[in-house]
């Protein structure tokens, strides 16, 4: 078991070393008490708990802050907001957006999203219907395959609108025709299998030019999925801070203690703001806990202060 540190810089609001070893020994000691999770999943995506419901969960886990995180959707943020309001946890307005790369699977996050937002949501409905394309091919191509699966079938797995492919992925399981949903990635949906159908995505500059413009801040999300070299993701990372990047999710459920070292290296390097979250769903995966991942996670919440700093000034 190890526990995360994080050193975001030398600005006033962020961790100094001083203030980072003095958090290291009380973690170590008897606990941190005011932790964050940056990066959590409700039912208007592919998480199985409603907006109010990751409240109350944040809450229980002694959380001073929590971001929804929901793919290409803010339609739970409402919900969410007022929930955390109640249960005195700090709600951040968060999404999470899927990004055309040749290789690899990118994500970008963005926080503190001014709601409503026209360009935005206009950018989101094209995502939606792009979506839903692919989800007919999918089902098509899955039926062609000998899985004999009906929209009700996968739809059952969705809590509200946005329906993916890890929803398909539950009810091949349910169905009989996989093992796990490891499993149903591994030989239909994963990027390059035979179900697997692309759909539109937003390029880097997009995203980034989108988040920034409805006051958000943008953070590249578990950079392990990029399938990058180091000297290759520290390239792309410093070229996309030149379109408003601002973080990088260091923190995480998936990363390793080298990845960990890696990636607040480059942060501090390319002064960007060390961010952390659990990608909690719920029930898609319930090893994952609500601010601790798989146990060892521990993001503070200073991070909070560091990230809202680098909003937009007009924000």
């Amino acid at each position: 078991m190890y526990l995360s540190f994080p050193n975001i810089g030398a600005t006033p609001a962020c961790l100094t070393w001083r203030r980072l070893i003095a958090f290291f020994v009380q973690a170590q000691s008897e606990g941190y008490r005011r932790m964050i999770d940056l990066h959590v999943h409700s039912t208007f995506s592919d998480g199985s708990l409603r907006p109010t419901q990751l409240a109350e969960e944040a809450a229980k886990a002694g959380l001073h802050a929590v971001a929804l995180t929901d793919h290409d959707t803010v339609d739970g943020i409402p919900e969410f907001l007022g929930a955390c309001e109640r249960m005195g946890v700090l709600g951040i307005p968060g999404i999470e957006l899927s990004i055309d790369v040749p290789r690899g699977t990118l994500h970008m996050l963005g926080y503190w999203i001014d709601l409503p937002h026209a360009e935005l949501e206009q950018i989101l409905r094209h995502l939606r219907t792009a979506r839903e394309e692919r989800n007919r091919q999918i089902m098509e191509r899955l039926y062609a395959l000998g899985c004999n699966l009906t929209w009700e079938d996968v739809k059952a797995f969705a809590g509200e609108e946005v329906v993916g492919r890890l929803h398909f992925a539950q009810a091949l399981e349910a169905k009989g025709y996989v093992k796990s949903k490891d499993e149903a990635f591994e030989r239909f949906l994963g990027k390059g299998k035979s179900a697997y159908v692309n759909r539109y995505r937003l390029s880097v500059e997009q995203s980034l030019r989108i988040i920034r413009a409805a006051g958000g801040v943008a953070a590249l999300a578990h950079p392990f999925t990029l399938e990058l070299s180091p000297s290759a993701l520290r390239a792309a990372v410093a070229e996309w801070k030149n379109y408003g990047l601002s973080a990088i999710e260091v923190f995480y459920s998936e990363h390793t203690p080298e990845q960990e070292r890696q990636y607040l290296a480059l942060s501090k390097e390319l002064d960007l703001v060390a961010i952390g979250g659990s990608d909690f769903h719920g029930a898609a995966n319930p090893a994952i806990r609500i601010g601790r991942g798989f146990g060892s996670l521990v993001v503070p919440d200073e991070i909070v202060d560091c990230l809202r700093a680098r909003r937009p000034v007009a924000a």
